[in-house]
């Protein structure tokens, strides 16, 4: 009997010691799953500190939204929009306070912030003392410079949304300002003062344009304009209505993708979910990603939403801002979830 049970438990040792050797057998017979390559991984602050940026591409785009509306540029909250900016900033600090601090980040918002703010003032105080005066001699929209003006605003969003601000042509508008449009008109009071403010603006913008995009090729890399993710359950035919989205490589139910970045970023996404497919893995992040939408004030927030931002739209009263803090894993089912309720899904920030 002693024999027996000393031949068991060197049976049992054996076993023991086996264990590990399976493990290691059945692990290398085990699919270790996609993984999103080194290059195309974005640190997991990104996601918050691209909101500062947005935020520059949001307030614009209300300002063209007012001018097609014939709001006078007077009436645009140009003071509110600077205390969102920095309100934002700071909630986004106190977000990324878990992460190491990224120095050159947080630099360049302070620079765009800054340089903003000092725009906005001085169209500010300009608009409220002069720009007014000037206003009550002529209908919205009535002079070909306002008009111009106005189409200038919305190319000017529409480059934003894909492209560097600095990168824009603000030459060719100028010149289309002093050799296309009539020196002389009705209502001549305004007429000269809007050439006057345009010319200012679009020399100064197109100056300090090219000195920081100079700078900025000399000191960054050209960022990638992809973002390589990782879904699940992609239909096969995808493809031929998203043309930008590449196939990398396959297993089971899973599918490496890259997809294109910033704002078509969010237009992807959104067709994906509502075609059933599921979020793995984004620019090798798996936690938070942050997702604006803009939804009436009154509206509950949903039970799965998590509100990073509250900005009221000041051009839409009684509409806001929701920046909400999403799972990556659960980015589909939050963005069919406001898609069926009607709310824009303004923008997803893909680090």
């Amino acid at each position: 009997m002693r024999r027996f049970r000393i031949a068991f438990a060197i049976v049992l040792l054996a076993i023991a010691g086996m264990v590990p050797a399976m493990d290691k057998a059945a692990s290398a017979n085990t699919p270790a799953g996609l993984e999103v390559a080194k290059a195309d991984r974005r640190t997991p602050d990104q996601t918050f500190l691209t909101f500062p940026e947005w935020f520059l591409v949001f307030s614009p785009a209300e300002y063209a939204d007012a001018l097609h509306a014939n709001t006078g540029p007077s009436a645009f909250p140009f003071f509110g929009h600077i205390g969102q900016f920095w309100n934002a900033y700071a909630q986004v600090i106190r977000a990324t306070r878990p992460y190491p601090f990224n120095g050159e980040y947080h630099t360049m918002i302070v620079v765009i912030g800054t340089s903003t703010t000092v725009e906005y003032g001085l169209k500010g105080v300009y608009e409220t003392l002069i720009g007014r005066l000037s206003e009550l001699t002529a209908p919205a929209n009535s002079t070909p410079e306002d008009r111009l003006a106005t189409e200038q605003a919305q190319a000017y969003v529409d480059f934003i949304r894909v492209r560097p601000w600095y990168e824009f042509d603000f030459v060719t508008p100028l010149k289309h300002l002093w050799t296309q449009t009539p020196y002389w008109g009705a209502h001549p009071l305004r007429k000269w003062e809007r050439r006057y403010l345009l010319t200012s603006e679009w020399l100064v913008k197109a100056g300090y344009a090219a000195l920081l995009g100079k700078a900025t090729h000399s000191a960054f890399e050209i960022p990638k304009v992809t973002t390589a993710t990782i879904v699940e359950n992609l239909p096969e035919n995808t493809g031929t209505d998203l043309p930008d989205l590449k196939r990398l490589q396959q297993d089971g139910a899973q599918t490496l993708v890259t997809l294109p970045r910033y704002q078509a970023f969010t237009d992807y996404a959104l067709a994906l979910s509502k075609q059933g497919t599921r979020f793995v893995d984004i620019a090798g992040n798996r936690g938070a990603i942050l997702v604006s939408v803009v939804v009436p004030s009154a509206e509950p927030s949903s039970a799965i939403d998590r509100v990073l931002i509250r900005q009221p739209i000041v051009t839409r009263p009684g509409f806001e801002r929701r920046v909400l803090q999403v799972d990556v894993a659960r980015l589909s089912e939050v963005l069919r979830t406001h898609a069926a309720a009607g709310n824009v899904i303004e923008h997803i920030f893909d680090y």
